[in-house]
């Protein structure tokens, strides 16, 4: 984990805690990067309630809600997938907002229309609209990719628990 993701992770549970909200995740592409990142700071249990890692398809269908029509029409890596995943993980965990990532890791996997490191973040927020967007990291591997997704997932959820917005 760099400094920045850590300092990141740092600034979203002091955030949380000065608000008393409580933070989920749904990782799939990070594989709980951004979970892990989030519990390395002290006190983190009074707002991080966890995470469910949707790495596979049937994991997005039965504990995130995707509907399965959902993943068929658009694909696992979609702004429908994304939104879905994190509406259903603030659902299934109870919490004030949960970060949702689903992306193409690499090496392989990307296609002309979903090449390597394309990745959708989606935001769900206690009484707002679920926010989602599409992000394009440069392919400088797999590990690179999945970074880049943990800290452009903090800083959203920085962002969100600072100003209200996405």
């Amino acid at each position: 984990m760099n400094d920045e993701i850590r300092t990141l992770a740092k600034q979203v549970i002091e955030a949380a805690g000065r608000q008393h909200l409580t933070i989920a995740t749904a990782e799939s592409c990070t594989g709980g990067g951004i979970g892990a990142a989030l519990t390395s700071v002290s006190g983190s249990s009074n707002v991080f309630e966890g995470g469910i890692i949707s790495y596979a398809d049937d994991v997005k269908i039965n504990l995130l809600d995707v509907p399965k029509k959902t993943i068929k029409k658009h694909g696992a890596v979609s702004q429908q997938t994304a939104k879905t995943m994190a509406e259903g993980a603030r659902k299934a965990l109870s919490t004030d907002i949960a970060i949702s990532v689903t992306g193409i890791a690499g090496p392989k996997g990307g296609t002309k229309e979903k090449p390597v490191g394309t990745v959708w973040i989606g935001l769900a927020q206690k009484g707002c609209d679920t926010k989602v967007e599409c992000f394009i990291f440069a392919d400088k591997g797999r590990e690179s990719v999945r970074a880049d997704t943990t800290q452009q997932a903090l800083k959203l959820l920085k962002q969100a628990l600072n100003t209200g917005e996405y």
